[in-house]
């Protein structure tokens, strides 16, 4: 290509795909929304840029240190990286777009959820209540239903979401 060995232009195309690779990892957010592309699963650019870097790295390790045919080279490179991909997406973009969907939460999701109160609730207050959730735990602040005082420590059940503010009553697991 142009007189240069074939190793340098895998080495310049391992350098350019690494360093745009870097840049869309930093300025993903940004691109997406300036750029507003369609996503597509296996056409994304971060699949892309991997392709590339993967193809240029090993094309570029075979023709230093191996004897074996340029030709040969490439669809060996082009194989490895394309089985790199797959795995990648498959098993680290896939499970990260399904933890990030899962991460999200609305208020109306919390009503019915168990909590314990951490910060007693006075009779006509606020007071504060933790629930535990598989992303993490989450406090807020809680007023009791019935204008009754809850102490610190008790179960309670969210009756209601509202303005960010949880309406708990105490949880009876006996009572249905």
């Amino acid at each position: 290509m142009s007189g240069y060995p074939l190793e340098t232009v895998y080495l310049f195309v391992l350098i350019i795909s690494g360093s745009l690779t870097f840049l869309y990892i930093l300025l993903s957010d940004i691109l997406d929304g300036i750029l507003d592309v369609p996503d597509h699963p296996l056409f994304s650019p971060q699949l892309i840029l991997s392709f590339f870097t993967v193809f240029s790295a090993e094309g570029y390790l075979f023709e230093k240190y191996t004897g074996m045919p340029s030709t040969l080279i490439g669809l060996l490179s082009a194989g490895i990286a394309l089985i790199a991909v797959l795995l990648l997406h498959f098993f680290v973009f896939i499970p990260l777009r399904s933890a990030e969907a899962s991460l999200h939460y609305t208020e109306a999701d919390l009503e019915g959820s168990l909590a314990k109160v951490i910060v007693p609730v006075p009779a006509d207050g606020f007071g504060e209540i933790l629930i535990e959730r598989t992303s993490g735990a989450v406090a807020k602040p809680a007023q009791s239903l019935k204008n009754e005082e809850i102490a610190t420590g008790t179960e309670v059940v969210i009756i209601k979401m509202e303005n960010g503010v949880a309406t708990v009553a105490k949880h009876d697991p006996y009572h249905i």
